[in-house]
């Protein structure tokens, strides 16, 4: 009777890793299908929402490799950060990208953020740090403080931590494709075959759309 059962148990494993490894990205696997679905902020695109954490390490080894899969992207879908805030010690990482993203500096510092935890041991959560930090890169210290201070900033945190436990997000790094599918590295195995993954997951949803590939 064990040896039946293991012998079934070994046949469904194999199985479920050969369509893993066939190159369809496959359900209950790869991926799942959101519980309750939600509107994108994309319009016409289809959104690829990445739950992060700057001080998270699977995220910070996770990013290259996502910023090389970003600059590819069809010029149909878009990529939409969110940082998660699972505990009140989240917030100020939360606050940090958002008040980089209203200051137009993502682009510039959104990596180095990440470096500075992780590379520097600099405790960015500690406003002082923060503060000498910013102003060694370059940005107006009194400006920035201010807008990381501000009212705005906090909302856009409250409604980004809103967002996670809308999609029952329970780790990072997860992404959620057009409001409907859930994938990560825990997922599909490796990031190479998470960016796999995820351009199915970019072509399953322009196909629902009734829509035709784009140009990267």
């Amino acid at each position: 009777m064990f040896a039946r059962a293991l012998t079934l148990f070994a046949a469904a494993v194999f199985s479920v890793s050969s369509l893993a490894a066939s190159g369809d990205a496959f359900e209950g696997h790869d991926y799942t299908r959101v519980k309750s679905p939600q509107a994108v902020a994309t319009g016409n695109k289809v959104e690829v929402l990445e739950f992060f954490w700057y001080r998270c390490p699977h995220c910070f080894q996770l990013e290259p490799g996502l910023a090389k899969w970003i600059k590819a992207l069809p010029k149909d879908a878009q990529i939409r950060r969110v940082p998660a805030v699972f505990r009140a010690d989240w917030m100020p990482g939360a606050k940090l990208y958002y008040t980089l993203e209203q200051m137009g500096l993502l682009g510039r510092l959104h990596a180095k953020v990440f470096d500075a935890y992780h590379l520097q041991n600099l405790d960015l959560d500690d406003p002082a740090v923060l503060g000498n930090w910013i102003a060694k890169q370059g940005v107006d210290r009194k400006q920035f403080e201010r807008i990381y201070n501000s009212f705005s900033i906090q909302s856009k945190a409250t409604q980004g931590a809103r967002l996670a436990m809308t999609y029952g997000i329970t780790g990072v790094p997860t992404f959620i494709v057009d409001g409907k599918y859930m994938t990560s590295v825990g997922m599909t195995g490796s990031e190479a075959r998470l960016f796999e993954v995820l351009d199915e997951l970019i072509a399953k949803a322009r196909a629902e759309r009734g829509g035709k590939k784009a140009a990267p």
